[in-house]
């Protein structure tokens, strides 16, 4: 057995003598997007700005270390410690306070020592094709403005990318915040803040904790503590009833669901853990004494409108289709945010189809503009939020938070009119919603094990190709992925094949054998005689006028 030891650790620690760490080069590379990382700077300002005194816990690390000694090879958690490193070069480079900047540039780099020889070395060492990068833009003071100054030919890596582009969003926010909020938040982080460091002296030791720890309905969950509070007080029929729900969900789904109860009855983001805020939030109305009520009125209820929303389940004399398939559009969208209205609105409407289909289709159109225009974390959960406190108070559909402004308009409008093909989460959503209003089927389900999106223009056409002489350089830089360039097909690319002129393309790529692809998207391309400029153009305005009338744009 290898000694394993669990500390909570104060981030002044964590980037201090006690600890070097190494990312190894078999751990993936820093992968964090941008908005991961404003969501950190998000959750750690606004920890500050609370009135309690309470630590504020960032989560946990896994550690390859020996007792006693400083070298620490990174298990789990890089990317937080990779991005708290961005965050405090950040404020070192911005301050003008001579003793915060010693003092972070303290926890960034460790000095050296004149008399016993050792040279200053930064305290987190990344991937080695990463390091001397991370070392010369971040580590190393007043380089941060060069950093975020690159463009992505001087980038190497996608690590690289992910580096400058979160410093970039982290800068801009930090300057917004000011030097007073700034050194605030930097004391908060040093002395309020802590992980949780798991070590372990053996690389397969380390392996086996992280999995159990990352292995999902193996420990005892939330929802079973909650249980226990509440079933405790009742009789065997309500066991049976939680037990129930929890087998028709599923495990996971099941604890998923304690946390979308509690944004519907907070109504507010999440400030701290499940833990924490259920009992208080949501348990808090019914303990003691009403515990049957929250099995019948809440659990029970919610569980069953959460398996019709994940399973398209929802049944009805009228609309029922309709409803499903406002289910699987949002299924579509890359978040959950969107999840607590629509299951208040199946519990407390599920009764009324033409209802429940008017109010999803109003929640669609709000996740898909905010799914395009990439609004992150924080302020999508407070539209949400704002959502079901109207709902609350009774405006039902004509909730403000429905309501789109000129400006979230504009912006969405501006993105489907842009290098849609580019924004690789966003694009297919895109462009099978569109293909629904081509079809003239809102309703239609496509089946196939593979949908992809496919460029008619190429993106890299032959030098002998029909392509150069069709389209100018300038002219492809504009259409190639714009969407009036762009198909549906239900079959992998072929880079070989994708390269052809447009004739040759229609019929060896987007026919499948003797019959049209199965996307009206793409049976309109194969219906074209030629593709040029003249065509994309005309494409490009119908297809963003046929988008913007299907979301009120």
């Amino acid at each position: 057995m290898h000694k394993l030891e669990a500390h909570e650790v104060p981030l002044h620690k964590v980037f201090g003598s006690d600890y070097d760490f190494r990312i190894p080069d078999y751990q993936r590379p820093y992968a964090w997007e941008v908005e991961q990382a404003q969501q950190l700077l998000e959750d750690l300002v606004e920890a500050e700005a609370g009135d309690s005194d309470e630590p504020y816990f960032l989560g946990s690390m896994v550690l390859v270390k020996a007792d006693g000694k400083a070298d620490s090879e990174v298990i789990d958690g890089q990317q937080r410690l990779t991005t708290l490193t961005i965050l405090l070069s950040i404020v070192r480079d911005l301050t003008t306070h001579d003793g915060i900047r010693t003092s972070l540039r303290k926890m960034i780099v460790e000095e050296g020592d004149d008399l016993l020889g050792l040279k200053p070395k930064p305290r987190l060492a990344l991937r080695k094709r990463d390091q001397v990068f991370f070392r010369t833009y971040v580590q190393e003071p007043g380089h941060i403005e060069k950093l975020i100054a690159l463009d992505d030919t001087a980038l190497e890596t996608d690590a690289q990318k992910a580096v400058r582009d979160n410093a970039r969003v982290l800068r801009s926010a930090l300057v917004r915040l000011g030097e007073e909020a700034r050194h605030r938040l930097v004391r908060m982080i040093s002395a309020q803040t802590f992980l949780v460091v798991v070590s372990t002296p053996n690389l397969d030791s380390a392996h086996r904790i992280f999995s159990v720890m990352n292995a999902r309905g193996l420990d005892l969950s939330p929802a079973d503590i909650f249980k226990s509070k509440v079933i405790g007080e009742l009789d065997d029929e309500y066991a049976a009833k939680w037990d129930e729900a929890e087998v028709r969900l599923g495990r996971s789904d099941f604890a998923d669901l304690f946390l979308y109860i509690r944004m519907i009855f907070a109504q507010e983001r999440a400030k701290q853990d499940l833990m924490t805020e259920f009992p208080r939030q949501v348990l808090s109305r019914y303990l003691p004494g009403r515990e049957a009520a929250f099995v019948d009125d809440v659990l029970v209820p919610y569980a069953e409108a959460y398996e019709k929303i994940r399973d398209f389940g929802y049944e009805s004399s009228v609309k029922a289709e309709q409803v499903n398939s406002w289910f699987r559009r949002l299924a579509q969208v890359d978040n959950r945010d969107w999840l607590p209205p629509a299951l208040w609105a199946v519990r407390h409407h599920g009764h009324d189809p033409v209802w429940l289909d008017r109010f999803l289709a109003k929640l669609e159109r709000l996740a898909a503009s905010m799914f395009i225009r990439r609004v992150y974390t924080t302020p999508r959960v407070m539209r949400y939020s704002n959502l079901l406190r109207e709902l609350s108070a009774g405006f039902g559909l004509d909730s403000p938070a429905f309501v789109l402004d000129a400006d979230e308009r504009a912006g969405t409008v501006s993105q489907l009119d842009g290098q849609l093909y580019l924004v690789q989460k966003t694009r297919r959503y895109v462009l099978l919603r569109l293909d629904e209003m081509l079809a003239g089927d809102p309703g239609v389900i496509y089946k196939f094990p593979v949908i992809t999106v496919e460029h008619v223009l190429p993106q890299s056409p032959k030098a002998d190709s029909a392509w150069l002489s069709d389209f100018s350089s300038e002219e492809r830089a504009t259409w190639t992925h714009r969407l009036a360039n762009l198909v549906l097909l239900n079959r992998w690319k072929n880079a070989e094949v994708s390269n052809r002129d447009f004739v040759s393309k229609k019929s060896k790529y987007f026919l499948s054998g003797k019959d049209v692809s199965a996307f009206a998207l793409t049976s309109q391309v194969i219906a074209q005689p030629e593709w040029t400029p003249a065509v994309l153009e005309t494409r490009q305005k119908e297809l963003v006028r046929i988008l913007s009338e299907t979301w009120d744009l």
